[in-house]
């Protein structure tokens, strides 16, 4: 029998999980929280599965403790948490002490955990009262978030080396306000567009500040980043597909931050739909604003879950699935998506109809750095990756165990997907699964587990799963064991 090989992970690369304040806290209304953008989109009719919402979630604002405890247990040497606008900030205002402590009060458990914290900014839960206002689409809430970002500087900057500013701005303006799939839900090609501006001009703005504050702070963004591969590489169609793919949901937020400029192309592609809506997407680009959009980053986190394969050509067998899991009508989050069809390709899928897909996290991880961040100096970090699967829970000697074989191979899949962009000469520093605990999945409520630690929501125990037993073993090791066939040449 031929052994396996063991490859064997950089001395300076951080295994780390991933969740979002909003999934996880719970506490909806306490010391002094008030409602967000979810609080309020849970609430309409069929926007979420089973009705579900966040209001107690996991439970770890009171439980934080005993997570960090598990964390440590399972050998994560980083934790990528956000911190809540609406905790902190209730309603857009002042500064609430008590949600400030909250975090205070976790990062000093992770820091005495010897767990690197990773604090992103914001993770799509804006106050409601500022929604009210015109939300994302309304360029004073850039402003306002940087104000935001700059109090909890105020509150954990002696603490806290590693920021991020947003997670995903793809989801938070045109899922959100285009496809009204995500909350507020609102159906606008134009408030998608302006969103996505704002979201950025925030982004920059809070790191130019917090560089001016501490030039010793990483500092960055995290988007979420997708391989979009054509069915016929040889038919126009299907390469036009997916160029406007890759254009609106990676080059659309890659291109101002790495190069201070929108793709021309998908602004001409968006302005055959909607020519008013890009007039008054030109207008809010204000002079100076794409300058402090590409103000430089030292990190730019990579979300990848799965690749897409496009056409110009209606298929004879669709693949199923999507982002909106409920009967509630939906919109397309591409404003140019007219005449885009997804293909099926044979590979195996998440209950979800994800695609899994491991060699288009190196292709993606190569194509990054190549492109735009080793020209600019920055780090790539997988800051989220993970998959959810139909788990089972099953008692075994008085222990709660879950045998989740799929997501076994998922994760061991990508961190061999990592070191083979590695070994291409990519600069990709982390990786964090998503998530470290089942949670509340948006849309999907509590119907998908994404999670290598099991929540049972009526009792609130933790279990970790086979996945979660796996990784730690990776992690201990610092190498990873392939099969001589799976090994890159």
């Amino acid at each position: 029998m031929t052994s396996a090989v063991e490859r064997a992970f950089p001395s300076n690369f951080l295994f780390g999980a991933a969740t979002a304040a909003y999934q996880i806290e719970g506490a909806a209304h306490d010391d002094g929280r008030r409602d967000s953008i979810w609080d309020a989109f849970s609430r309409v009719p069929g926007a979420v599965i089973n009705a579900d919402n966040g209001d107690v979630a996991c439970d770890h604002y009171h439980l934080y403790r005993d997570d960090v405890a598990l964390m440590k247990q399972m050998g994560l040497q980083t934790y990528r948490f956000s911190t809540s606008w609406s905790r902190v900030r209730p309603d857009g205002g002042a500064v609430n002490p008590k949600g400030v402590d909250f975090y205070k009060r976790l990062v000093d458990e992770l820091l005495g955990a010897d767990i690197l914290p990773w604090l992103t900014l914001y993770h799509w839960d804006l106050p409601q009262a500022l929604q009210e206002k015109g939300g994302w689409a309304n360029r004073d809430t850039a402003d306002l978030f940087t104000e935001y970002a700059l109090d909890m500087h105020d509150a954990l900057g002696d603490r806290v080396n590693v920021w991020t500013t947003l997670n995903e701005p793809w989801c938070s303006s045109f899922l959100s306000y285009t496809a009204g799939i995500h909350a507020p839900g609102h159906f606008s090609i134009e408030e998608g567009l302006l969103a996505s501006h704002h979201l950025l001009l925030g982004h920059g703005q809070a790191i130019r500040e917090l560089r001016a504050r501490d030039e010793s702070l990483t500092l960055g963004i995290t988007l979420n980043l997708t391989v979009a591969d054509p069915v016929d590489a040889n038919d126009p169609a299907d390469l036009d597909a997916a160029r406007r793919i890759d254009g609106q949901f990676n080059r659309w937020f890659l291109d101002p931050v790495f190069r201070g400029e929108y793709p021309a192309d998908i602004v001409e592609d968006v302005r055959k739909v909607d020519a008013a809506a890009v007039a008054s997407f030109e207008a809010a680009v204000q002079p100076g604003d794409l300058e402090t959009i590409a103000t430089p980053i030292e990190s730019l986190g990579v979300n990848y879950y799965h690749g897409e394969y496009v056409g110009g050509h209606e298929p004879v067998d669709p693949p199923i699935g999507g982002d909106a899991p409920t009967d509630r009508p939906t919109g397309s989050p591409w404003p140019a998506g007219h005449d885009i069809y997804w293909h099926e390709r044979g590979l195996p899928r998440t209950p979800m109809q994800w695609e899994v897909q491991p060699e288009g996290l190196t292709r993606l991880l190569e194509r990054v750095w190549t492109e735009y961040a080793e020209p600019a100096g920055t780090v790539l970090y997988v800051t989220e990756n993970g998959a959810a699967y139909d788990d089972v829970a099953v008692v075994e000697d008085g222990e709660t165990r879950v045998h989740d074989d799929d997501r076994v191979e998922f994760v061991r899949g990508h961190l061999a997907a990592i070191l083979d962009a590695q070994d291409a000469g990519v600069d990709v520093r982390a990786y964090f699964y998503w998530s470290m605990l089942d949670n509340f999945e948006w849309a999907w409520g509590y119907e998908k587990r994404f999670g290598i630690v099991r929540v049972d929501y009526e009792t609130q125990e933790r279990a970790v799963k086979d996945s979660g037993r796996e990784y730690s073993r990776i992690i201990a090791a610092r190498t990873l064991d392939v099969a001589p066939a799976t090994v890159v040449a």
